[in-house]
């Protein structure tokens, strides 16, 4: 490892810059929205001055809050809340609908997905069979009930790790820890070993990737060719999840429903025919068992024989994938029964179906720590492991020897490795979540890569912005929705998006066209903004992004009327074209056909059979980590926007409003434009739209105008 290495600007301690002091009334003078709203402003424009750049203008009020609504819940303005804003002249306007939308539920939603995204979150376990995971989407709705109350970062990112360490009787930490266990799982591999080992390569992987933004996999065979990663790196951070066990049915109860199901529990082993039932069955029960285990291969054996307490971590998945081979079913039980005995057993089970059963705890994926397994690992060769090398005990990558963890030492190996992640020492973990949040924002993160921040990464464009967010983002108590509001707020974020040049420079510069003495307007862009910085990564404009899939989808039910707006819940199964489902198991559509239109982010996640809609609009592949989606334009697109079921029904819903709330047609058109773009269409577009309508029907006209690029983007 070299010192160019240590030297990496990633690698080392974030340290909070001033804020450039920019001559604020030379942008302001003319126009009262431009300027310095707060210091992000004053990072960026420094940057721009010196290129000779400066802002665009603002984009309209409509176009601001059809933006904002999208980026912070993934839904458009409603009309009401389109009125309440343009009518609101205070200075005061913008930061109410931005608190407004941080307090939506709507909010843990839309960036729920994202974090998904990273998650490699799926409701089935893929490969060949790609067997359903029944509770997968606790953690799911653990996600955005963790967004939504504002959780610190710094807590959120320890419960995922070792939540069941750090705080062992908390149902919302033991479900978090489902992140590990989200990822694909062959789980009928005839190679258990094996299916461990990939499990658990894939915890290293995700939690490199997603928390410290390091492509850390390219270590597991050998040494990184690129980066400054040992395999001894890679395989000492494996071995903080070595003593791990994998649990599938943890009880996640609330304290309300522990205390029922205890009660229920108690009142019903107090009654004598429980008693009785229970003794009586006990025996055959055991001989039953004992049969089943003894044709089990001898480490099956040893692993149910040995304590639960002393099992290792292998014990006790093995335990686990073994349980329902030497479970004794009812039909065994009932024809090993002697005669008096099943007559008996029969009279037992009738008085026992009177009583009051107990409600069925939750239950949900989760990690639980052996203290029977030492938190250490064996590198092995190529990464196999029928090659196995030297030992090494649990540690952080060298490169970062130098960050220490909490003094706190509570907890087993995967809580330490939790604190040091978390740590405000640490110099990946906040610039990492800072620039995932900007990347959204903007469509490009400051640092282009990411998950790479390593030295093969791409640089940031505002090093220093970057660690101001960061030190800012953590003396702010790590919380998200303080960083959105930020963002949201400064005048960059408020940009339009234009192309539009007048021929105007900076004053001062001596880039650009005429002289800055004669513009007609003091921020109009010049020609010389696209010549300087063509890829706009001086953000002398707002990025014109592309919607996701989920929320084009979620869009359409919106202003059609037709959202179901309930949060939460296993997933559902809306309605998909025949020709998708052929070959593929598991989708039954959900009966109560309002659960159809419910958001996108509750559409039940098969890793073998994405929803159309969302697949043909680059959801990604749920079987990796995904730091950023694609966002291709093809013909596929274009077509399904025409010819969807789902914009069809859109179509039709918003003609029956227009329909009824606006007797003429111009009425209708206004009201069209005002329901799907968010603003008031134009005198060209009113002509146009008189003429469409004059051979076409109104529902072909919605549906022209969920084919606009306006609908499908952000501007």
């Amino acid at each position: 490892m070299s010192a160019a290495d240590r030297a990496h600007w990633a690698f080392q301690p974030v340290k909070r810059p001033p804020v450039p002091e920019v001559r604020q009334a030379e942008f302001a003078s003319r126009n009262s929205q431009f300027g310095i709203r707060n210091s992000i402003d004053a990072f960026l424009l420094a940057k721009l001055h010196a290129a000779g750049l400066a802002f665009a203008p603002p984009a309209t009020k409509e176009a601001q809050l059809r933006r904002v609504s999208l980026d912070l819940t993934g839904l458009p303005p409603t009309l009401a809340e389109l009125d309440a804003f343009l009518a609101d002249t205070s200075a005061e306007a913008w930061a109410k609908v931005v608190d407004r939308l941080l307090a939506s539920p709507h909010y843990g939603e839309r960036w729920g997905r994202h974090w998904l995204d990273l998650a490699r979150y799926a409701d089935t376990e893929g490969f060949e069979h790609d067997v359903t995971r029944p509770n997968a989407w606790r953690y799911r709705d653990y996600v955005v009930r963790s967004l939504n109350a504002d959780k610190p970062y710094d807590r959120f990112v320890s419960e995922q790790i070792a939540g069941d360490e750090l705080w062992p009787g908390d149902p919302e930490a033991l479900i978090a820890t489902g992140f590990n266990l989200i990822g694909p799982d062959m789980t009928d591999s005839s190679d258990q070993i094996q299916r461990r080992l990939n499990t658990l390569n894939d915890m290293t992987d995700a939690t490199a990737a997603v928390f410290l933004g390091l492509t850390l996999g390219c270590a597991r065979c050998h040494d990184h060719k690129f980066e400054p990663l040992a395999q001894r790196d890679y395989f000492a951070l494996q071995a903080f999840f070595m003593p791990a066990a994998f649990k599938r049915e943890t009880p996640v109860p609330t304290a309300e429903e522990r205390a029922a199901n205890e009660r229920a529990v108690r009142e019903n082993q107090a009654r004598p025919a429980v008693r009785e039932l229970a003794a009586l069955e006990a025996p055959y029960r055991e001989k039953l068992r004992a049969a089943k285990l003894a044709k089990q291969p001898a480490e099956v054996r040893e692993a149910h024989n040995t304590p639960a307490e002393q099992r290792t971590a292998a014990q006790a998945n093995l335990v686990f994938e073994t349980v329902a081979a030497v479970t004794v079913t009812e039909k065994e039980l009932v024809a090993a029964l002697s005669g008096a005995d099943r007559e008996r057993r029969r009279e037992l089970a009738e008085a026992v179906k009177k009583f009051s059963t107990p409600a069925q705890l939750p239950t949900a994926l989760t990690l639980a720590s052996s203290n029977a397994v030492p938190a250490s690992a064996r590198i092995l060769n190529r990464g196999d492991y029928n090659q196995p090398r030297e030992l090494v005990a649990a540690g952080f990558p060298q490169v970062l020897a130098g960050v220490s963890a909490r003094a706190d030492t509570t907890g087993g190996p995967r809580a330490q490795l939790a604190r040091w992640i978390a740590s405000p020492e640490n110099p990946l973990t906040a610039r990492v979540i800072v620039n995932r949040v900007w990347q959204h924002h903007f469509g490009r993160g400051l640092v282009a890569t990411p998950s790479e921040f390593g030295t093969r990464g791409a640089k940031p464009s505002h090093p220093e912005l970057l660690d101001w967010l960061a030190s800012e983002f953590v003396a702010g108590g790590w919380s998200l929705k303080k960083l959105h509001r930020l963002v949201v707020t400064s005048a960059a974020y408020r940009q339009a998006t234009t192309h539009e040049y007048e021929g105007v420079r900076v004053r001062g510069s001596e880039r650009g066209g005429t002289s800055a003495s004669s513009p007609s307007h003091p921020h109009t862009l010049t020609p010389s903004h696209n010549t300087i910085d063509p890829e706009n990564r001086l953000l002398w404009r707002m990025n014109r992004l592309r919607l996701e899939g989920e929320i084009i989808r979620d869009s359409l039910l919106a202003v059609s009327g037709r959202l179901n707006p309930k949060v939460g819940g296993p997933g559902i199964f809306p309605p998909i074209p025949a020709d998708a489902i052929k070959g593929s198991r598991g989708w039954n559509v959900s009966a109560d056909a309002g659960e159809h239109d419910r958001r996108s982010l509750y559409i039940f996640a098969k890793r073998n059979l994405r929803f159309p809609f969302l697949e043909v609009f680059d959801a990604p592949d749920s079987n990796l980590t995904c730091p950023e989606r694609g966002r291709s334009t093809t013909a596929p697109q274009s077509l399904t926007l025409l010819n969807a079921d789902e914009v069809l029904a859109a179509s039709r819903a918003v003609t029956a409003r227009l329909e009824r709330e606006a007797k003429e047609p111009r009425a209708r058109v206004t009201l069209a434009y005002r329901l799907i773009l968010g603003r008031a269409p134009t005198e060209r577009e009113m002509a146009v739209a008189a003429e469409f309508l004059q051979r076409s029907p109104l529902t072909e006209f919605c549906r022209a105008l969920f084919n606009l690029n306006e609908f499908v983007y952000a501007y």
